[in-house]
């Protein structure tokens, strides 16, 4: 293989982890999105908790638009346990399972960050022995 090949060749590998880390930032974009979600649920929850039996509510429905509702029992919650399947929980059982979600998440989003450290060190390695093979070529 030629030196101009081999330039190439690493020029496409330092393209290709570009797009890598790319996509990983989406992740992780996503992850962060998700974490926020769970710590918002969390706060609410904890409000919600020390709250009354029949407590008017704003509920948020998205969109910044709300509908009033009544919590009947603040201390109880439905909460997803995947596959469209919803338990009753207490608050407390509840704020515990996200808590188990949010640190389960932030593990993955560490995982992601390590992974786009390892791609970014390979395509700055790919880079650097490319320009040297270009310097060499250039001699």
């Amino acid at each position: 293989m030629t030196k101009e090949e081999e330039i190439q060749k690493l020029m496409v590998l330092v393209e290709q982890y570009k797009e890598q880390i790319n996509s990983l930032e989406y992740q992780n974009s996503y992850i962060q999105a998700a974490i926020t979600d769970y710590n918002r649920a969390k706060m609410t929850l904890e409000k919600l908790g020390n709250e009354e039996k029949n407590t008017d509510l704003l509920l948020p429905i998205g969109g910044s638009s709300y509908i009033d509702a009544k919590a009947n029992d603040p201390s109880k919650v439905l909460f997803d346990i995947g596959s469209g399947y919803v338990i009753e929980k207490s608050t407390e059982d509840s704020i515990k399972n996200i808590d188990k979600r949010i640190e389960d998440l932030q593990k993955s989003q560490e995982k992601v960050n390590a992974m786009i450290e390892q791609f970014q060190t390979e395509a700055n390695n790919a880079t650097m022995k490319a320009q040297k093979l270009y310097q060499e070529t250039n001699k």
